[in-house]
């Protein structure tokens, strides 16, 4: 266990250079920072997707430049569960249209650029865990799911400083106004 918190300690310190340090540890900073983009595309698509209409998930007609609302079809017809009446109450709100897109396009983009990870980790999270009530019972499990996964997910990327490798983390970290408020960072 000493041996892990050490490493850990090593993959995080903010002081190291990404190419130092033992090969277990680079291998971590990379596998941390190639999760930190898979999951910041998985954030930025569903923006993109959703505000253009691709095709993935929305159709073109549905689109949200097209007059469509990105909260509209899921929270009136695919919410179910404890709190379903809260869902459905804002589904097509305009004001939930703007945070769920806004959070989505923010938080995929902080997270490919390694920069705000706290931030990113914490909205990130609170949109997968609204998310995850939308529909309680899950599908396939009592009580977990991919959102859940994905939050914690964020959680560990922020922690360990995942931005630093293949990101602009560092730099982000020296601006004055990071410096003086860290949990920007």
């Amino acid at each position: 266990m000493e041996t892990m918190v050490t490493t850990i300690e090593r993959v995080t310190d903010t002081h190291t250079a990404p190419t130092t340090g033992t090969t277990r540890e680079r291998a971590a900073r990379y596998i941390l920072a190639g999760t930190r983009l898979a999951l910041g595309w998985i954030f930025l698509w569903a923006f993109v997707d959703k505000m253009f209409g691709l095709g993935m998930a929305t159709e073109s007609k549905s689109a949200w430049i097209n007059g469509g609302s990105p909260t509209k079809g899921f929270l009136t017809f695919g919410v179910s569960g404890p709190f379903t009446d809260v869902y459905t109450g804002i589904a097509g709100a305009a004001w939930a249209d703007w945070l769920f897109m806004a959070g989505l396009a923010g938080i995929g983009v902080a997270l490919l650029l390694g920069i705000g990870m706290r931030v990113a980790a914490v909205a990130g999270g609170l949109l997968l865990v609204l998310m995850w009530t939308a529909v309680l019972p899950p599908e396939n499990n009592p009580f977990m799911d991919d959102h859940l996964v994905y939050a914690a997910v964020l959680a560990v990327l922020a922690l360990l400083n995942a931005g630093d490798t293949w990101g602009l983390g560092r730099p982000w970290a020296k601006l004055p106004i990071v410096r003086r408020v860290p949990w920007l960072r």
